[in-house]
């Protein structure tokens, strides 16, 4: 049976997770050009999408919005109709790249939102995912959202980390939290842009594993400001090879 490979990044705000599902997507297109690979971005700054190269349009929350703005009308057929054709949608909302397809999710929902509107799109993305062979999903911070607005089964949990005490703690919560929210296979961290390696001997992640740890990139930093995508980095940017060796130990690559 075909078993698709769901692999999700939490972590605190601004410790580089983008970048690493980014460089998970080059990866895996890179060794796989025959597999269907979907990036889905799950954070509302849309920074996967620049991370990757990709325009998007329009996002799965457009989608619900003309859903409930269509409930809001009093028109119940309609929005009957526009749930039947969701799944026609969001593969409208899908940008087609070579090697990949993209899907961003859009803003979080508001208090008092329509849940079934929201649980029946979460099915949908849940659905299109078995399409796929690989999925990387760039989480916002924390893991509530991934459980929410995403999907509750993961295959693999990757949580990114600097060496930061915060971004520890962080790490080490989301796990906790993730444990009873969400199904998943594995879990390990990445200790991300790593400027004095002397310090790692004061990361304690336990009970995560640490996967790897990643020396700061001034490639990839350079690239950034230059808004230049991932694809665009030599093979031995640093963040490559510690995005590697992580999916390597996961026999993922």
């Amino acid at each position: 049976m075909h078993k698709t490979t769901i692999i999700a990044a939490a972590g605190k705000g601004g410790v580089g997770k983008t970048s690493i599902c980014a460089a998970m997507v080059r990866l895996l297109a890179e060794r796989y050009p025959e597999s269907r690979i979907l990036a889905i971005d799950a954070d509302p700054a849309v920074g996967l999408a620049a991370g990757l190269g990709v325009e998007a349009e329009s996002t799965l929350d457009d989608i619900r919005k003309r859903i409930v703005a269509s409930v809001e009308r009093g028109e119940p057929k309609e929005a009957v109709e526009l749930l039947g054709e969701a799944r026609f949608q969001i593969f409208d909302t899908m940008v087609e790249q070579e090697g990949f397809s993209f899907l961003a999710i859009g803003r979080p929902e508001s208090a008092g939102c329509y849940c079934k509107v929201n649980a029946y799109l979460k099915e949908v993305i849940s659905l299109l995912a078995k399409d796929f062979d690989y999925v990387v999903i760039d989480g916002e911070a924390g893991i509530e959202q991934i459980n929410r607005r995403v999907m509750e089964e993961v295959t693999h949990l990757v949580l990114v980390t600097d060496s930061s005490r915060k971004g520890v703690q962080v790490a080490k919560t989301i796990q906790k939290v993730a444990k009873e929210l969400v199904m998943y296979r594995q879990c390990g961290a990445i200790v991300n842009r790593v400027s004095d390696p002397s310090m790692l001997a004061l990361v304690d992640l336990s009970p995560v594993e640490m996967l790897v740890s990643i020396p700061a990139d001034e490639e990839h930093a350079a690239n950034e400001v230059r808004g230049l995508s991932v694809f665009e980095l030599s093979d031995g940017a640093p963040l490559l090879q510690g995005v590697k060796k992580a999916l390597e130990r996961w026999e993922i690559l």
